[in-house]
């Protein structure tokens, strides 16, 4: 049996059922009553333990504001986020505190995403204070070392700030604040597509090796379809707050049925 076979027969971890995200536009001088902009417009699609699912699709398309409103960055509209099994959309914010620590993002821009005036050592020291409070100083300063180095950094980087690091070195700091509080799925919100094409590959190699060693399920956002089904097991592409199309990453691109996937790959030169 192939390590995709044993995937496919992992439990389910995480369903989102007709999800949508809106925003109010305001009305016109002559409308009456609001407009509303569904970024998200009723999705629906699973991910199971251990999978990397790759949500695709152009600037606009809304797969970053439905990572964002799986961990309560973005306001669910309506629809439901099962995770393990428990319905979290609407959950008040005292009960939805565990998941914080089970869910974790890793953002786009790692030149934004990190406080300048924090210290390595500060940037992923936060997380374990919110989730835990009773770790002392020097369990805190051991578990950021194993964690810089285990994104293959140095234990001594801790005591640099964001602006000492190259934009693949801030991303492996993000990566590794992702990890600190142990969580069992990760939304990567195209963590590689402000990084140099050299660095990419670095990078997404790195989250092959983090998912395959901690048995991590992630949900990983990007434009570009040679890197998703590189990267996943399953594809979704998205357009217009919709998802046309989803199967296997292999059945998704080599036999696509949708133009909007047809016109994706076909952007790519060397697919």
């Amino acid at each position: 049996m192939t390590n995709s076979d044993k995937r496919e027969e992992r439990e389910e971890l995480l369903r989102v059922e007709n999800l949508r995200v809106a925003y109010d536009l305001g009305g016109g001088l002559f409308s009456s009553g609001k407009k509303q902009f569904n970024a998200v417009d009723g999705i629906s699609f699973t991910v199971k333990r251990g999978q990397i699912a790759g949500l695709v699709g152009e600037s606009g398309s809304g797969k970053t504001t439905t990572g964002r409103a799986i961990v309560r960055l973005a306001p669910v509209s309506g629809g439901d986020i099962f995770y393990g099994g428990e319905n979290i959309a609407k959950l008040p914010e005292k009960e939805f505190m565990p998941y914080r620590k089970k869910i974790q993002m890793i953002f786009q821009d790692p030149f934004n995403s990190l406080n300048p005036r924090m210290s390595v050592y500060q940037i992923i020291a936060e997380p374990l204070d919110i989730h835990f409070k009773k770790m002392s100083r020097s369990e805190k300063e051991a578990r950021i070392e194993y964690l810089l180095k285990k994104v293959g950094l140095e234990g001594a980087h801790m005591r640099r700030y964001p602006h000492e690091f190259s934009g693949g070195q801030r991303q492996r700091i993000g990566i590794a604040r992702a990890l600190a509080v142990e969580p069992e799925f990760i939304i990567c919100d195209e963590p590689v597509s402000a990084l140099d094409v050299s660095v990419q590959a670095q990078i997404i190699n790195l989250l092959e090796d983090l998912r395959r060693e901690l048995n991590l399920s992630m949900l990983f956002i990007a434009h570009d379809i040679a890197v998703v089904k590189y990267l996943s097991d399953k594809i979704l592409v998205m357009t217009n707050g919709k998802i046309v199309e989803q199967g296997s990453a292999d059945e998704v691109c080599d036999h696509p049925k949708d133009p909007y996937t047809k016109k994706l790959i076909a952007a790519v030169p060397t697919f």
